[in-house]
């Protein structure tokens, strides 16, 4: 069980103060991570000194439980398909399955602008 009020914890880099809130240990607990020892700047901070870009939630890093962060993984598996939008090879992260469009980087870019324009 988590304490149902905010928490004042000093980070380990910058040693200045910051506020551990209720829900955000609610989180924690619920994900088992320990408490987090740095302040959110310094976890930034620490995050783009890896080159992590995020985008994967908060098992990219910063959230990470504790232990010494960051690990290299290695190079990323790249899967060939055929670009659903030009017909050009592509290279992918994921092993296409045939049930959703696979796109080469330059229609993926496209596809995204034209579905975020209101």
């Amino acid at each position: 069980m988590y304490a149902e009020t905010d928490k004042t914890l000093t980070c380990i880099d910058c040693n200045q103060e910051f506020m551990f809130t209720a829900s955000e240990q609610q989180f924690y607990a619920d994900r088992q991570f320990s408490e987090p020892r740095r302040c959110s700047s310094c976890r930034a901070a620490k995050k783009a000194a890896r080159g992590d870009t995020g985008g994967g939630g908060y098992s990219s890093g910063g959230y990470s439980g504790g232990g010494n962060g960051g690990y290299d993984r290695g190079p990323r598996e790249m899967f060939s398909a055929t670009c659903s939008s030009c017909g050009r090879e592509a290279q992918v992260p994921f092993r296409p399955t045939g049930s959703k469009p696979v796109y080469c980087s330059e229609c993926f870019t496209n596809q995204r602008a034209s579905s975020t324009r209101y």
